[in-house]
This record gives C-alpha cells, structure tokens and sequence, in this order.
C-alpha cells in the first residue's frame, strides 16, 4: 500500500514537472537572472554591510554617489514584470516550435496595455502616459504570468490552427510570421482592452492591483511563514529522492512569490524603514535558500564534512575527493547519485530533515531579529557557505550558516557512519574473495 501510494504521488509530481506553464515559469525566471543579479551587484556596492561604507563613498564621489546606482536598480528591479511577461512567453511559444520573440512583444505589449494608466506625485499631482513602476516590478509579477499563459494560449492556438492571414508560399519567411502574427495580436489586444475597461469601468481599478489583492498578497502571506517555508523546504529534497529534480518543480512556483518578498523588503529600506521588528518586513524570502541548501539540494555539504571526518572504506573516501569541490560550489549531483541518495530509504530521513531543521533554526533567527530579513540583494547559487550568508546578511547571515552547517553535519555524521562501516565490510569482503 505504501510503495502503491509512493508510486502514485511520484507520477503524479512527474506530471507536474512537466506540465507546459511550469517549464515555461521556470525558464522564464532563468532569463530574468542576469537582471536580478547584476542589479544585486549593484545595489551590494551602495549598500554594502561595512560601517562607514557610505560615509567613505560619499567622501570620494560626492553626496549623489549612489544616484547612478538606483538607476541601475530602477531598471532592473523595477521593470521585473515587464522582464517576466516576455521571458515565460518567449520560452512557452518557444518550446512549442512557434515564433517566440513575436509573442514575447504581444504579451508585454498586453502587460502595458492593463496597467495602470496614471501614477500620483507626492505633491498629490496625477500624472498620465507613464509607466508605473510599482506595479512593472515585484506588485506585477503574478499578473505578468497570467498574461504570459493567456497570450501564449491564443497565439499558439490561432498559428497551430492557421486562424488568420494566409501568405502565398513565395513571400519570405519573416514576412510571412508578421503577418500570421495579426490575429492573435487583434485577440490578444482586444481582450486586454476588455479587462481594462471591466476593471476601471465596474470597478474604479485595474488588473493588476486587483489581482494583486486577491491573488498576490494571500500567496505571498502562505510563503511568508514557518508552515510555508517548511513545505517548501522540505518538498524539495522529498522529490530529489524519487528522482525529480525538486528544487526546479518547486522553486519553479514560488520563485516569483518569495522574489516578490524579498522586493517588497527593498522598497521598506528604500523608504528608509527597518527591517528588524518591522511588521511590515517579510521573513522568508528566496536569499532563505542559501541557509537551507549549502551544498546542494538536501545540505550535502554537511554530508561531505561528516564524511571526511568518520570516513574510513576507500569508496567513501574517493566519492568525497569527487564531491567536495563541487559541494563547495553548491553542486552534489556526485553525492546524490554517487553514494546514492536517491531512492536510498536508509537516507530519506537526513536528506529530508536537515534542510527542514535549517529553515526552523533560520526562520527563529529572522523571527527574534537575530537576522536581519533580506532585501533585494541576490547572488549567485554557486556562492560557498558562510561566504554566501556574510554577501547577503552580514556577519549575522555568516553566523546563522554556520549553525546550519554545524547542525547538517551532527545530523548526517551517524549516516554516514553506518553507511561506511557498511563499505568497509564490503571491501573486506571483496579482498576474502580474492586471496
């Protein structure tokens, strides 16, 4: 009954991973990392966790020295959405063999179009033809996925189904795309047109703060907490053990949910408000990940350090001379099908409970505001433990990984014991059979 049930939930998450709209979310945000980490890197040079860091840049380049910095932050931050709409939908329409950037411009040119067309000045003065960026970046990200489905849904169906203007077969190919291009963009544009009126006529709104209220801010309140970040943690190892690359099927779902926290802190500190004690501040964000997860999916890094301590039967020890370096980057596919770990039953409670006791020990820091909740800043997945945690939080961030990393190890060491006792018995096997 158990392996029917196991069985069952495995295909079931197996379908889901690849289901069009999650593949397309989860390479749609891949698009979105060098806008997400390069303005990080920016906003760590004007921000950077250092006493006197500001005061010292402000002595070299003058009082406005981080005024080129927010631009860069403005345009990249600020406009995610925008990034997000065309992105998914290039890579929906793409992985159906269609013309990708055609309707990646339909869907941000959709995304415009239901935006609110009037932002307010602080004197209270209203202001038309703009963009608004509040609602272009983090606010937007849930409206700009559904627009990316929605338009990807019309203009594959009308190209698949040859609806619209037929071109002789001797006009050049790219003629041919933009003129196949006119009726989804009609369909498209009309029933943009059509939410925009319902939403301003009926409701005095527009699509995005509505589903911002009803959609964005409930999600984003389940992600923001201890139960949330515990499924969301834990899943992800549960899946990598059947086989399922959990971090991608997960992450690919909340990524724009816990994204969309971590900017709603930035635009806290910007309006020069803390974070500590802040009830405003949202605790779990996508930097929490780091804590979770050093060395891999499952904090197998702490496996490798356990390893090298207790290790004595020459096949553990040569997979960790294969494992170490790429564990220190975050990569333990070695480990996880080396030794392996999928599938191994004698490794599902450790692989699962590590990262789950992480994200408790790490949200209780966040909670007591021991670690300071985290803004914008993002690095890159590849950075090395306590390394990452001092780039993102400080020295705090650096503590907290520290204890993480500690806890991982005492919880793997009497795994990897057993296991190695088990190796040594092997090869003490093995070497009776050849004498």
């Amino acid at each position: 009954m158990n392996n029917e049930l196991m069985d069952k939930f495995i295909n079931a998450m197996g379908r889901f991973a690849e289901l069009k709209e999650v593949v397309a979310v989860k390479d749609g945000f891949i698009i979105t990392t060098p806008f997400t980490l390069v303005g990080s890197l920016f906003l760590l040079i004007a921000c950077l966790p250092i006493p006197g860091w500001t005061e010292f840049m402000a002595g070299i380049f003058g009082p406005n020295w981080q005024a080129p910095i927010w631009a860069v932050c403005g345009g990249t931050f600020n406009v995610l959405a925008l990034i997000v709409v065309a992105a998914i939908t290039y890579k929906y329409v793409d992985n159906e063999g269609l013309d990708g950037i055609t309707a990646s411009g339909l869907a941000t040119a959709a995304f415009i179009i239901i935006l609110p067309p009037e932002v307010a000045t602080e004197s209270g003065e209203v202001v038309g033809n703009v963009i608004p960026k509040n609602w272009a970046g983090s606010n937007g990200i849930i409206t700009a996925i559904i627009v990316s489905f929605i338009t990807s849904y019309i203009y594959c169906y009308c190209i698949k189904h040859h609806i619209g203007v037929k071109m002789p077969d001797t006009v050049p190919g790219g003629v041919v795309r933009a003129f196949e291009a006119l009726t989804p963009a009609f369909f498209v544009f009309l029933l943009a047109a059509g939410v925009w009126s319902a939403c301003h006529f009926m409701g005095d709104t527009t699509a995005p703060e509505l589903i911002f209220q009803i959609i964005q801010i409930p999600l984003q309140g389940l992600t923001d907490s201890l139960g949330g970040a515990i499924v969301i943690t834990g899943l992800q190892p549960l899946l990598f053990w059947t086989g399922i690359h959990g971090p991608n099927v997960v992450m690919g779902v909340v990524s724009p949910l816990l994204f969309a926290n971590c900017m709603d802190n930035q635009a806290l500190l910007d309006a020069g408000q803390t974070l500590v004690g802040n009830p405003a501040a949202k605790l779990v964000t996508g930097q929490v990940d780091f804590f979770v997860r050093a060395g891999g999916c499952g904090a197998t890094f702490g496996l490798i350090i356990a390893a090298w301590i207790c290790a004595k039967s020459e096949q553990m020890r040569s997979l960790m001379k294969l494992s170490t370096v790429p564990g220190l980057f975050n990569i333990n596919e070695p480990i996880i099908f080396g030794l392996p770990i999928v599938f191994n039953g004698f490794m599902l409670f450790p692989f699962v409970m590590v990262p789950v006791i992480s994200v408790i020990i790490t949200y209780f820091t966040l909670y007591i505001g021991f670690l300071p909740p985290m803004g914008a800043i993002q690095i890159p997945w590849t950075t090395p433990p306590i390394l990452a945690g001092l780039l993102m939080d400080g020295w705090q961030g650096a503590v907290v990984q520290a204890i993480c990393l500690a806890v991982s190890v005492a919880i793997y060491f009497p795994f990897v014991k057993i296991l190695d006792k088990k190796m040594q018995e092997e090869e003490a096997a093995a070497a009776a059979e050849i004498e």
